[in-house]
């Protein structure tokens, strides 16, 4: 007895030590953690950078700094996973050095975005500037996936160019910046071939990383089918997935409102799918048949840049037409923070584990009647809609909403 009494002492000095030393605590936010599964009321105690804690309820005497969540949505850091960040002066380099990039510290916080990785603006031949010049100059997290092309995304004409995509020169590159580069990318090409996917995927299998592939709006002989169930391993990653493009051959047949056999066969294979939102690169008349459908994305995206800056979404703006669509809070917080987190294989992002980055975003969820639309002008009636308050990046507040 007299033991038991001990332990239970014990238990609530450390309370108090974990209360005593917190940096900050966020007092009666709802937390979703998709990967501990956690989805209720709770506390969450945060020092030198680090989730400490989180429990029903916490004494915040000694905390340096409380945050008031109540009425307010806790969640991971969100993870943009398809952006464009390679920021340059030079207009005729597109978004490889160029002008057509965004600086991420310019959209991420804002909007809870804590991590984002560039969708293989850079190659091998400019990987080197664009750490340089935007990696170790932004407070935002950047990695990145790297082009199969050496040139990156210089310009159309490069895309094209079959004898500048070399795996072993790639996977090499990707191999010595491993804490940055998190995929390969393969994005825009033409065809006729599979040469280009042929490399990506050699690159990917050399260095041990996924690969993303963005098949372009061109009409092209390859299918999309032969792609997704014959080249792409389980873990790569098929963005624009919800595009309706002329020429594209789209996920989900346009006669019938249904998705092709083969889409639901790939993605229980393991082929991923994300949404890179983009000017327009996403269309209700794909994203609604399919979420109806049960057909949820792993990765929701905004593919972020510069051209048409009225028309790309921000992220939260995106996860609320999700929520509008049928997907929950709870899996559209999955596809914004764990999911990423798992594709590119940095698992200390993304959660709220006891020793995790306090990478954390507390968002608004306001219940109105609001009307979303894509590019092409279709539209969807929605009952919420998702702003960012605050946004914590290593444990430090980088953003809140006034």
């Amino acid at each position: 007895m007299k033991k038991t009494v001990f332990v239970i002492l014990i238990f609530f000095q450390l309370q108090s030590v974990f209360a005593q030393f917190a940096d900050l605590v966020i007092k009666g936010g709802h937390v979703i953690d998709p990967k501990n599964n956690i989805n209720g009321i709770y506390d969450v105690a945060v020092s030198k950078g680090k989730i400490t804690r989180i429990t029903r309820h916490m004494g915040t005497q000694s905390a340096v700094k409380v945050i008031d969540a109540r009425g307010l949505y806790v969640v991971p850091g969100l993870i943009d996973i398809h952006t464009h960040d390679f920021y340059g002066p030079d207009s005729t380099r597109h978004f490889c050095n160029g002008t057509k990039s965004l600086i991420p510290d310019t959209f991420s916080f804002c909007t809870g975005v804590t991590t984002v990785v560039d969708a293989g603006s850079s190659g091998l031949m400019d990987f080197p500037d664009f750490k340089k010049q935007v990696i170790d100059k932004t407070r935002t997290r950047v990695l990145a996936f790297l082009n199969i092309v050496g040139a990156g995304m210089r310009g159309p004409a490069y895309e094209q160019d079959t004898s500048n995509m070399d795996s072993k020169k790639t996977a090499a590159v990707a191999q010595l910046y491993r804490k940055y580069i998190v995929g390969i990318k393969l994005a825009h090409y033409k065809g006729p071939g599979w040469k280009p996917v042929e490399e990506a995927i050699s690159a990917g299998r050399l260095a041990g990383i996924p690969v993303m592939i963005d098949f372009g709006d061109n009409t092209s002989p390859m299918s999309i089918k032969e792609l997704l169930m014959f080249y792409m391993r389980p873990g790569d990653i098929f963005t624009h997935c919800f595009a309706d493009l002329k020429g594209r051959e789209p996920l989900v047949d346009p006669d019938t409102k249904t998705l092709k056999p083969f889409v639901w066969e790939a993605k229980k294979r393991g082929v991923c799918f994300d949404v890179g939102y983009g000017a327009i690169s996403f269309s209700f008349s794909q994203a609604i048949p399919a979420v109806k459908a049960g057909f949820y994305p792993n990765t929701i995206s905004t593919d972020k840049h510069a051209t048409a800056k009225n028309i790309i979404k921000d992220m939260p703006g995106i996860m609320s037409e999700f929520l509008a669509m049928g997907m929950s809070m709870e899996e559209t917080i999955a596809a914004v923070t764990w999911n990423p987190a798992k594709e590119i294989h940095h698992q200390e992002l993304g959660n709220m584990s006891a020793g995790a980055i306090a990478d954390i975003a507390i968002l608004n969820i306001s219940n109105k009647k609001m009307m979303y639309y894509d590019y092409s002008g279709n539209s969807i009636t929605g009952a919420k809609e998702i702003k960012c308050a605050v946004t914590i990046k290593s444990g430090e507040i980088v953003y809140h909403a006034h």
